[in-house]
């Protein structure tokens, strides 16, 4: 049965930011597989193969004075290959290709001059927002328990792991009362790594990561001489289909 509160959810992300509105077809599909009974008993059958999560991003060790504004979101999809080590189906590991997209707004500006980026704290007048964003290839490994059988689709399931990213476009934005700047901003860390845990039953999952190495690489600085260090929390929830 089509869930109404997956649907409203997916209606606002949709409306607030382009990137969620795909995630209504993703709902829309996740809850037609889970309403589907598995009919035929199979042995080998696989789980959790195709997932889609959307989450918001926290940053940590910040500079003194650096707030967050805004919404700092995360969208990510891709497809997850489940290897069971038990005759049961219900212990083993997956691992993955995917994409993401995340948006971290803040009051540090960035800016770019003769090929040198440089970063203040508020530095414009009549600041709106200003954003770092990123687009990623990412390979999740996740070690994974869950209490599925092959005629039971409702199950509990914990999946812990790692998750290494490639930045493939990076790049900074702000927008003031009277003028916007965007660059490509080649301190952003190309390579983002951290741990992550999935967890939750049925349809609904928690989706939690820790960024293990900062965001932007070493020797970006605000004007005051503060290293920038910050790394990402990210809380969220995730859709498995298949």
């Amino acid at each position: 049965m089509f869930n109404l509160d997956c649907f409203f959810i997916c209606m606002y992300f949709g409306m607030r930011h382009l990137h969620f509105s795909i995630l209504m077809l993703f709902c829309v599909l996740g809850n037609a597989q889970v309403g589907q009974e598995k009919n035929n008993v199979d042995n080998k059958y696989l789980e959790d193969q195709f997932y889609i999560g959307l989450g918001f991003n926290f940053l940590m060790d910040k500079p003194e004075n650096v707030t967050q504004s805004s919404l700092s979101y995360n969208l990510q999809t891709g497809f997850i290959k489940d290897i069971p080590f038990n005759r049961q189906r219900n212990f083993g590991v997956g691992l993955g290709l995917g994409y993401a997209t995340n948006s971290y707004y803040s009051n540090i500006v960035a800016s770019k001059a003769n090929n040198v980026i440089s970063y203040a704290i508020g530095g414009v007048e009549g600041l709106v927002r200003s954003k770092f964003e990123t687009h990623s290839i990412e390979v999740p490994f996740e070690l994974r328990w869950r209490t599925s059988t092959a005629s039971d689709y409702k199950f509990w399931r914990i999946y812990a792991g790692a998750k290494l990213g490639y930045v493939f476009s990076g790049s900074s934005r702000w927008v003031s009362e009277t003028e916007s700047s965007r660059f490509s901003n080649d301190n952003i860390e190309k390579l983002q790594y951290g741990l992550m845990l999935n967890f939750g039953y049925n349809t609904w999952n928690v989706h939690a990561y820790y960024g293990l190495n900062p965001l932007l690489k070493q020797g970006a600085m605000t004007e005051n001489g503060e290293a920038i260090d910050i790394r990402v929390l990210r809380i969220g929830i995730i859709f498995y289909i298949l």
